[in-house]
């Protein structure tokens, strides 16, 4: 969409928005909180993720690991039970469950190379999933009168785009369609959002070259072999650079492609009206 003054976002009836932005910043509780004000749809980028393009491979994951029981592998052969993944905007854990975490199979790690090729699987599904957003935003308003819509990215959406070539096809096509808009953190929300992770670190999406390269400076560093990894201690080891690494890609996003608020800001956000006057402020000082 063309980038509108503050007056014109003000007096919009009908608005598009994307946000991006690390995980725990606040995109979920913005995205709940329009669409609970009544009027907006919400868009889950990782939910379509999970039921539309990675569905099947959760389910026949799970089917695989119930086909090691004998008990249940006679079921499953005979069609006695069904195994589906209870996937929900709130609970993405078969998402990441399914991605997994390299290293040592006893602790519950993957073989390096089929670490990768989830990897790849969720890449291209990440894609696909944010080039339906204009779809998804003619849908809210042609099935279900939506004209306001909210599109809640992952936080490895600045992993698969490129954000400083002006013609890279999704940006393109997310900007062309909404109006994004960066959850901006500081150093000490990342530092809390790495106690977290620490606390339980959860399998994610890492740009490939970025992972080849941990992967091996991990390896050399504690002298282990692949399948000495201990999976915890890897994606631990991980997180904090990954922050890192993604911070200036999702300020190259916001610099070209859209605007910006601060995460201290969106936390006393209280109703879809401060979030829209939020978004104003935001486009008279961008």
């Amino acid at each position: 969409m063309a980038r509108p003054t503050a007056d014109e976002w003000r007096n919009m009836t009908d608005r598009k928005i994307l946000l991006f932005g690390m995980s725990g910043l606040g995109k979920t509780y913005v995205s709940n909180m329009l669409r609970g004000s009544g009027g907006w749809f919400h868009y889950s980028i990782d939910y379509r993720i999970g039921t539309r393009y990675m569905g099947d491979h959760i389910v026949d994951n799970f089917k695989r690991e119930a086909m090691r029981n004998p008990f249940l592998r006679d079921l499953l052969r005979s069609d006695s039970i069904y195994i589906a993944s209870n996937i929900t905007f709130e609970n993405l854990a078969p998402l990441s469950t399914y991605l997994g975490k390299p290293g040592n199979p006893d602790l519950g790690g993957l073989p390096f190379d089929e670490y990768m090729r989830r990897q790849e699987q969720h890449r291209a599904a990440e894609i696909a999933a944010l080039l339906d957003t204009p779809q998804f935003i003619e849908r809210a308003a042609d099935i279900y009168g939506y004209g306001s819509f909210i599109c809640d990215s992952g936080g490895s959406i600045c992993e698969v785009v490129d954000p400083n070539n002006p013609s890279d096809p999704v940006l393109t096509a997310l900007s062309d369609a909404t109006l994004m808009v960066w959850i901006r953190g500081t150093q000490e929300h990342t530092a809390e959002l790495v106690r977290r992770f620490d606390r339980a670190p959860k399998p994610m999406y890492y740009e490939p070259d970025f992972l080849l390269a941990k992967w091996s400076q991990y390896l050399a560093e504690k002298g282990v072999s692949e399948a000495e990894v201990d999976p915890d201690d890897f994606v631990r080891w991980t997180y904090a650079q990954a922050m890192e690494h993604r911070q200036p890609r999702y300020a190259a996003m916001a610099e070209n492609w859209g605007v910006t608020i601060d995460a201290s800001d969106v936390t006393r956000i209280r109703d879809a009206e401060g979030f829209i006057e939020l978004v104003a402020q935001s486009l008279e000082t961008d």
